[in-house]
């Protein structure tokens, strides 16, 4: 699929519905530009959410695998018998 973009003065490009939707893209993806041989190339843009974890954060996660450790130890027990 070909279309023809216009960039306006703040340097915004608006991709046509069709296009977007072509592509699986939605508001607020990312895209990554690169200029290559041919020309440019717009690609989506894998992001993944950074999470920095608090003393807190790493406490829940303790909890957790040792409710789980729990859980899985007296499966384990009543599968045995």
């Amino acid at each position: 699929m070909k279309a023809t973009l216009t960039i306006n003065s703040r340097g915004v490009v608006t991709l046509p519905a069709k296009l977007r939707k072509a592509m699986g893209l939605q508001a607020d993806d990312q895209l990554i530009a690169e200029t290559t041989a041919e020309g440019l190339l717009l690609r989506p843009a894998v992001t993944l959410p950074v999470e920095i974890y608090s003393r807190e954060r790493e406490r829940e996660f303790d909890e957790a695998e040792a409710e789980l450790a729990s859980v899985l130890g007296a499966t384990r027990v009543s599968d045995a018998r």
